[in-house]
């Protein structure tokens, strides 16, 4: 009970402090550059919510500092369970107070007709939410949650309802309130009106729906040829992933390094570059079509420009991610398993397809799972080798910012996405449903991986080598276009494109000369911000999924997936719909590219969290929970280091996307802010291709650096079993972490 009111305590004073300390409203020169100091507490943009209700007539402000009051009150109280319930009445009155007031009253005085003919009108309104705003928003959080801690939902465990309490409230602002904006747009008129005749029109559009083709050819409506898309790339993607997984762990393959290398190569580098060089080798003027050409007589196609280049690259690009989920759950396969099929006379094969196949769904599943949503969200490749065959996430594109100017279409076809992606969860749920693939039970587990059938190891060597050498290829053409004067033209050697993109001086000091650093080194702090952020967020949300069980958890888990379904375009657009005026406004700052980061990415780190999780035996928590450890205990010293697997892939998906995204960054970005993928864009734009590839071969080398650096802090699951196949060197015995 004390420490539970120490808890409640912090909360309080923290409370206090957004009220009396901290400005209510937004600094427009940035709450971190500390000028607001010099105008504190009296201004106007840097007074605190207190001085706002008295000095500057605010007086709604008074119904947050009235809340506040009546908590500390609360607390004093001697039955816990009415305590709880008036905190967590006064919780959530406080955020529908605090969501209410801040979307109802902006710049100039009200902003829905219906509250300014119950009130009257209002002299004067308010900017955006500020640091002190922001902060009550959470401790209001903080005491709904802790309020029902009180009454004993969760058993009483009050950092497991704080922590779903915080997730709800996150994924709400940056998630549900960004799309809810851009909706409400669809079935407004441009004077803010009510009209949903677009939007009927855009849904009952044939262009949509048409089935008058065949599979897979461009006259289909583009909901079918998007679906028929994503269903072959997370199958291609998953497949490629699973035999990548198998070589790296299964066999003796001599180059397993370089192979993990490989894998990650397509994952770190911008989604045009990959369609560049394929256009490279096997646009009308490529280097394998001209070969083909010359030698054979064979006259020049555009085969790549359709569905079958856009294949190519997705699966190229998103092979790697299937690869990080797999890996860890192929490693997760318990060998005593193995051993006991064996045991009972049972072959290689049979042991493989009944044994170890069955256990490894959970990450086959999420790898297609991903895989899929990847498709149907990936804007880059479609973009530049889609040609006449639109899918819905440049069909978005060019309802928002194309000729079209038709936000109604652009919510049509983004309903039409998240039906789409609803259907491949719920099949997903369908296939795991009751059924139980933990392998690591805290039990000693010392025995060895049978070797794989030969049938299915010449397989996936026959399907990784040449894809090894094809992704070779394409990395090979883009290294050779940063060193080429013109690409087709001039094919003589040079240093130029380097030089000018990160030149350097020493004129008095260091100066960075070159045109590429400002972006980069922007682009660098944003993704070294995020990608901590996401890990966190991501793997904490995993944990809650698996091990906890609450009301509307199925609803929770489908809507974080949210945010990873939509396309970047429409993310993009949404968030400068919703952000760009109060209540929080956020547009041109550093935040709301990390805040689009976090929430968009997070759903990777969810999905492998979940597909490792699954293998981890509830009886692990059980032991901590029962030897007195509370539940963040728990997860610091058991759950975490038998998860490094998904964490090292949740870092490094997170801080590769927040450097290589394109479709959402390219809506975001400011001149202070500008990211390199836009700067990129910009290049490309200005025929700047060989400072564009150079551009991007840096990135691809700091990239590989800071992963590694990634690998190498968090390290290596450690389970006690021989890392070693049946019938191979054995290696060092390890031991439990």
């Amino acid at each position: 009970m004390r420490h539970g009111n120490r808890r409640l305590d912090v909360v309080l004073i923290l409370g206090v402090v957004a009220l009396t300390l901290l400005p209510w409203y937004r600094i427009d020169g940035g709450f971190y550059g500390f000028g607001w100091l010099a105008g504190f507490p009296l201004s106007t943009e840097a007074a605190p919510g207190l001085v706002q209700i008295a000095v500057h007539g605010r007086l709604w402000l008074a119904g947050s500092a009235l809340l506040l009051l009546l908590a500390v009150a609360a607390r004093s109280m001697a039955d816990p369970m009415r305590r709880g319930a008036a905190l967590a009445f006064l919780g959530a009155l406080g955020i529908l107070f605090l969501s209410l007031q801040g979307l109802a009253i902006g710049f100039s005085g009200w902003t829905w007709t219906v509250s300014e003919s119950l009130f009257g009108a209002l002299s004067d309104g308010q900017p955006s939410m500020g640091a002190g705003a922001v902060l009550s928003a959470v401790v209001f959080v903080l005491l709904f949650a802790f309020g029902l801690a009180e009454r004993g939902v969760m058993k009483g465990d009050a950092f497991v309802v704080s922590a779903i309490s915080l997730l709800v409230f996150l994924v709400a602002v940056f998630v549900f309130y960004p799309i809810g904006s851009m909706f409400a747009g669809s079935v407004q008129d441009f004077d803010g009106s009510f009209n949903p005749d677009g939007f009927i029109r855009n849904m009952q559009d044939p262009g949509i729906w048409s089935l008058s083709c065949v599979i897979g050819d461009g006259r289909c409506g583009v909901a079918w040829r998007t679906l028929w898309l994503a269903i072959m790339t997370g199958l291609g993607s998953t497949l490629l992933g699973l035999a990548f997984a198998l070589v790296a762990t299964r066999t003796r393959f001599p180059y397993k390094k370089g192979l993990r290398l490989l894998t990650i190569l397509p994952i770190i580098t911008p989604p045009f570059v990959i369609g560049l060089a394929l256009t490279l080798l096997f646009g009308r003027a490529g280097v394998v079509t001209q070969g083909l050409s010359d030698l054979f007589g064979i006259e020049p196609g555009r085969w790549l420009y359709g569905l079958t280049g856009i294949w190519i690259a997705q699966v190229l690009s998103f092979t790697p991610i299937a690869f990080l989920v797999l890996i860890g759950v192929v490693e997760g396969v318990s060998p005593s398993m193995e051993e006991a099929s064996t045991t009972l006379r049972a072959d290689r094969w049979r042991t493989f397809r009944r044994v170890s196949l069955p256990l490894m769904k959970p990450g086959l599943a999420n790898a297609f799972l991903i895989g899929f949503i990847e498709s149907m969200a990936d804007f880059g490749n479609p973009l530049v080798l889609g040609g006449s065959h639109g899918v819905l996430s440049t069909e978005i594109f060019f309802a928002v910012v194309g000729s079209q100017n038709d936000p109604s279409r652009a919510a049509v076809l983004a309903t039409v996405l998240l039906v789409f992606t609803l259907s491949a969860f719920l099949a997903q749920r369908f296939w795991l449903s009751g059924k139980n693939f933990a392998t690591v039970t805290g039990k000693g587990d010392s025995g060895a991986h049978i070797a794989l059938p030969r049938g299915v190891s010449l397989g996936v060597h026959a399907i990784v080598i040449p894809w090894g050498l094809f992704t070779l290829v394409v990395y090979g053409m883009i290294l050779v276009g940063g060193f080429v004067k013109t690409w087709g033209l001039d094919n003589s050697l040079t240093l130029d494109h380097y030089a000018k993109a990160f030149s350097i001086g020493f004129d008095g000091g260091i100066a960075w000369t070159g045109v590429a650093w400002n972006s980069f080194w922007t682009t660098m702090e944003i993704a070294l911000i995020s990608a901590p952020l996401t890990a966190i967020v991501g793997l904490l949300t995993a944990y809650i999924i698996v091990r906890q069980k609450f009301t509307g958890k199925n609803v929770f888990e489908f809507a974080l997936m949210m945010s990873f379904a939509i396309p970047g375009t429409v993310i993009g657009v949404s968030y400068i719909m919703a952000f760009n005026l109060p209540p929080l406004e956020m547009t041109g700052s550093a935040l709301i590219l990390i805040a689009c980061f976090v929430f968009r990415n997070m759903p990777v780190g969810v999905r492998g969290g979940i597909a490792a999780m699954s293998q981890l035996d509830k009886s692990l928590d059980e032991a901590s929970l029962t030897l007195r450890a509370g539940s963040f205990r728990t997860i610091r010293k058991v759950i975490l280091p038998l998860l490094r697997p998904a964490i090292t892939a949740a870092l490094v998906y997170s801080f590769v996307r927040a450097i290589t995204s394109i479709s959402a960054v390219i809506f975001l970005v400011s001149a202070e802010y500008n990211m390199a993928t836009s700067y990129i864009v910009g290049l490309v734009e200005n025929g700047e291709y060989g400072v564009a590839i150079a551009y991007s071969s840096m990135l691809i080398v700091v990239m590989i650096t800071v992963i590694t650096g990634f690998q190498l802090l968090v390290g290596e699951r450690r389970l006690r079993r021989e890392n070693r196949v049946a019938g191979l060197a054995p290696s060092r015995q390890e031991k439990i972490a």
